[in-house]
């Protein structure tokens, strides 16, 4: 037997070896450690984290996919872990079904322990497969979210048939976050041919008052929001499909593109419900837009105003979408986000990234999130990595920048036309912010920090325009620099700009 002869049975005795490990871990039993496949995880060194992992894509590296194989993220604090749970996805490969888990410390290091249930829930394929005999569920299980209530852990779940034809969303329920998992019932269903929309998707706000709603969508004709009863996480009234609260605009009646993916928050300093919102296609221009309420019911509205249930693209305000600094060719895919809290009232935005290099990767990005002066939310131009908040001195603020605008470019059509991932470059505004308090030098622009708060503003021909940002210290990914200051805020129409000191 030659040395290549060799080689290949080895891999196939690896690769074989792996999938008996994966499967002995299902099952539904609670998780207890990582599965490493075959090749256990290595020391964490931030440095480490790329943009792709093709050398890491077997099942056998399940010890090392920390960051990795991460899309539709769910992420939930418990004692001194995160956990996040996801979509079932695998670069390369066929898909393992059953609900990704993962959990970190510090949201930097993350620890990729299994699936969380074995294969698909038979409530769904059931309701799948009754609606029509020739019905098949697809492969994996979508867009998991999850939630305590009492002691108890909620885990809802999606999963669709061949062509969305019809969809479900579950409830597992269990009383530690590794499991076991239970199949609790299906909070809605739908049909293509029926009222609603595609029942994917789910995120869930418990109000003051104690009152549960479930928020679901994706595509179709909308996002809907439907009451539960807070006992057993199900709809109030079975078989309700909700209320219409967000819409998409149409261009000669075909819509401007995908619209999915609802996150909803309460922030009980401001007493509003804000509810974040996908669109476009999820490896292209997949973006985060935002909308807010008194009421969990709505009406939701954009920072102009603009009702989200009219039939409109909002586009005037995106929190975030796909990007790229210099000496990177960026990311697309930014989108279906997780918003949660640490112990200290931080808040966090979670999603997938898409390498522009190839969008098939999907790596999790984790992002600081601030408020602006006017209460609206804005995520930071770099990814989370724990570093030290230092006090910023004015001193430090004078340099040359990079900057990003989010724009987007509208194009209607749903197909076809959403293949461009509309990727914003930064540009370099050099020298922008002088010691002198101006911008460019011009004296009708200047600049002012509050290094108690670490706002910036921007004035623009003598305080006519403003732009409001937030500064804090981020690792500079793109170049490898362990911190710099970035900005993240609004001009005064409500468009999204980042800047990322870079001299």
């Amino acid at each position: 037997m030659n040395k290549n002869s060799v080689r290949c049975l080895v891999l196939m005795l690896l690769a074989g070896f792996s999938a008996s490990c994966q499967k002995d871990k299902f099952n539904n039993q609670p998780l207890t450690e990582t599965d490493p496949g075959i090749f256990a995880p290595k020391p964490f060194d931030i440095a480490d984290i790329k943009d792709t992992y093709g050398n890491i894509q077997s099942y056998a590296f399940t010890g090392q996919w920390g960051p990795y194989n991460l899309h539709d993220p769910s992420i939930i604090k418990d004692g001194d872990w995160y956990y996040c749970f996801s979509t079932d996805v695998a670069y390369g490969q066929s898909i393992k079904p059953g609900i990704m888990v993962r959990r970190s410390r510090n949201l930097v290091e993350w620890e990729f322990r299994g699936w969380a249930y074995d294969g698909l829930p038979k409530q769904a394929v059931n309701y799948i497969t009754g609606v029509k005999s020739d019905y098949k569920p697809n492969e994996g299980v979508w867009a998991p979210y999850i939630l305590k209530v009492g002691n108890e852990f909620r885990l809802y779940y999606a999963v669709a048939s061949n062509g969305f034809r019809v969809s479900a969303i579950g409830l597992l329920t269990s009383t530690s976050l590794d499991g076991p998992w239970l199949e609790k019932g299906l909070a809605v269903q739908s049909k293509t041919e029926g009222p609603g929309t595609n029942a994917i998707d789910p995120s869930v706000v418990i109000t003051p008052e104690g009152q549960h709603y479930l928020y679901y969508g994706s595509a179709w004709d909308g996002l809907f929001v439907v009451k539960l009863d807070p006992a057993t996480g199900l709809p109030l009234q079975k078989g309700d499909l909700g209320t219409l609260i967000v819409r998409r605009g149409k261009t000669n009646g075909v819509y401007n593109g995908n619209l999915e993916a609802p996150e909803i928050i309460y922030n009980a300093d401001q007493k509003k419900y804000f509810l974040f919102v996908s669109y476009d296609w999820i490896n292209t221009k997949y973006n985060v837009r935002v909308f807010r309420s008194d009421a969990p019911t709505g009406p939701f509205v954009d920072w102009n105003g603009e009702r989200a249930d009219v039939a409109a693209d909002h586009v005037d305000q995106i929190v975030l979408g796909p990007y790229a600094f210099k000496d990177h060719a960026g990311w697309q895919g930014t989108a279906h986000c997780s918003v949660f809290k640490d112990e200290k009232g931080s808040y966090f935005m979670a999603t997938q990234g898409r390498p522009a290099v190839d969008p098939l990767f999907m790596v999790m990005h984790v992002r600081r999130m601030f408020w602006s002066d006017n209460g609206w939310p804005m995520v930071s131009p770099e990814r989370y990595a724990a570093v030290a908040q230092t006090p910023i001195t004015k001193a430090e603020i004078v340099g040359e920048y990079e900057q990003i605008i989010h724009g987007y470019v509208r194009v209607p059509g749903y197909a076809e036309t959403q293949t461009d991932p509309n990727i914003n470059h930064a540009v370099e505004v050099n020298p922008i912010l002088q010691a002198d308090g101006t911008i460019f030098g011009d004296v009708a622009n200047t600049w002012a920090f509050d290094p108690q708060t670490n706002s910036l503003e921007l004035r623009w021909a003598g305080g006519a325009f403003i732009d409001k940002y937030k500064v804090s210290r981020e690792r500079d990914w793109e170049r490898g620099v362990k911190s710099t200051l970035v900005m993240t805020g609004y001009n005064g129409s409500g468009l999204g700009i980042w800047l990322k000191k870079v001299k």
